[in-house]
């Protein structure tokens, strides 16, 4: 008889092994092997940078720290992964037996005669995972929770990128400010000069009227970039969620070239399947993936088992004692023998949700590719840019100051004068507007990589 049990037992064990999830293999990268114009692929050069390598201002990393600790949208998507993880704990809780005490007493009287009785109970239901439908729903659980923790550290990346954009923003915004102040003090300065020259008969009134809407012009230009630095700092507030600290670090020049990070040549297109959402979509395909199995256990039986072990007794003191034990054993098998069409729906509609979830996951690759792609054409094309620009501002400054000379000589026009400063302010807006353009070009490039490379 024992061994008849024991061969029951190891049937049950080794079936209780067997799945039906189809064998998973992850589906072709849509797009090419390598970026346009990346070059050979090396990833030898590439190293796995963090975030605190990418970005060399301490003030921004100070910042990013203080919104990485008080941010409430990361907040949220932290609390959403401990959120699917006990969601994740719960299903797979169903693989292991349930087990419940219970107690009781009983009092009664029929025909003059008074009884009582009482009982204590364990009993333990178990479902006999022959067919691998607990296991397949614990594994489209895992692979919920792994997609949304994926989901997170792409949150995670997403803020680090926006505080640092926003950071720049606001230097751009402040080095504005300063070129629009200076501006101002340069045309203050003509314009008071105009108007001792008019009051003595040495200049009409077109040179004092356009010098008078020079002054005015820098004021607006100065109110202008004082407004947009006011508005960026309460955006950066917002990302670190709390007011701007009055200790933070020095901070770098805007003027400097490695403010954040270079990427490496020549970086295989591989490397945009460690995006998170990029992993977050094949969690997801997984998590369909392992739906199939579950739903082709359907069509078998399914077999649960159910005992229960304890004590009954008239009288308390005795309920432990020798002779009041009971126990039951009552395994219960469920057969799929009409269901309207419902099994074979279900496993219909689990195969296209896979089908779904390959074309998602295809189309988030495309769209990383896309992503990466412009980001790097964008980032070689400010760096030449940067280049003309200060070539231009090195132009114009002479131009300015030939031009001026002529002035002082009588030898030019005042209008012409002006021109030639205009030219100048505009040419030194367009090198700290390609500069912050560049800067946030590789911050979108960081982030299109999924925060890194390796």
């Amino acid at each position: 008889m024992n061994n008849y049990f024991s061969t029951i037992l190891c049937s049950v064990l080794f079936l209780n092994g067997c799945a039906m999830i189809p064998g998973y293999e992850r589906p072709a990268m849509p797009v090419a092997g390598n970026y346009p114009g990346a070059g050979e692929s090396n990833p030898e050069l590439a190293a796995e940078f963090a975030w605190k390598d990418v970005f060399a201002d301490e003030r921004l990393k100070q910042l990013i720290g203080l919104a990485l600790t008080n941010n409430l949208d990361l907040r949220v998507a932290i609390l959403n992964v401990e959120q699917s993880q006990a969601q994740y704990r719960i299903t797979r809780s169903a693989v292991l037996p349930d087990a419940s005490g219970s107690g009781g007493y009983t009092r009664s009287r029929a025909s003059s005669i008074t009884s009582e009785s009482w009982q204590a109970n364990l009993g333990t239901a178990y479902e006999v995972d022959l067919f691998g439908r607990v296991r397949s729903l614990n594994k489209q659980a895992l692979e919920n929770y792994l997609a949304t923790a994926e989901a997170q550290r792409g949150a995670q990346i997403l803020l680090v990128a926006e505080v640092a954009a926003e950071y720049f923003a606001l230097r751009e915004a402040e080095e504005q400010l300063q070129l629009a102040q200076q501006t101002l003090a340069v045309v203050q300065e003509s314009y008071e000069l105009n108007v001792s020259t008019f009051a003595a008969g040495a200049s009409d009134e077109l040179d004092l009227r356009t010098a008078e809407g020079q002054v005015l012009t820098a004021k607006i230009n100065v109110l202008t970039y004082e407004r947009q630095r006011a508005q960026v700092e309460n955006s950066l507030v917002l990302l670190i969620g709390q007011p701007l600290p009055a200790d933070l670090a020095a901070t770098r020049p805007f003027s400097d070239p490695d403010l954040v990070a270079d990427i490496p040549a020549g970086l295989p297109s591989e490397l945009i399947l460690r995006r998170p959402d990029i992993l977050a979509a094949e969690h997801r395909l997984k998590a369909a993936n392992a739906n199939i199995g579950a739903a082709r256990a359907a069509f078998f039986p399914t077999i649960r088992l159910t005992a229960a072990a304890g004590s009954t007794s008239s009288e308390f003191d005795t309920l432990f004692g020798s002779g009041t034990g009971v126990w039951s054993f009552s395994p219960q098998i469920t057969l799929p023998l009409f269901t309207g069409g419902r099994n074979r729906a279900n496993l219909k509609s689990a195969k296209t949700g896979k089908l779904i979830e390959v074309a998602r996951y295809q189309k988030a690759i495309q769209t990383a590719f896309r992503e990466v792609a412009d980001a790097l054409v964008i980032t070689r094309s400010y760096e030449r840019q940067v280049e003309v620009e200060a070539a231009r501002i090195s132009a114009q400054k002479r131009r300015y100051e030939l031009t001026d000379l002529r002035y002082r000589q009588g030898e030019e026009s005042y209008l012409n004068l002006l021109l030639a400063q205009q030219a100048l302010y505009g040419a030194e807006q367009s090198l700290i507007s390609v500069q912050y353009n560049k800067t946030a070009s590789r911050i979108a490039l960081y982030k299109a990589l999924g925060g890194g490379w390796k």
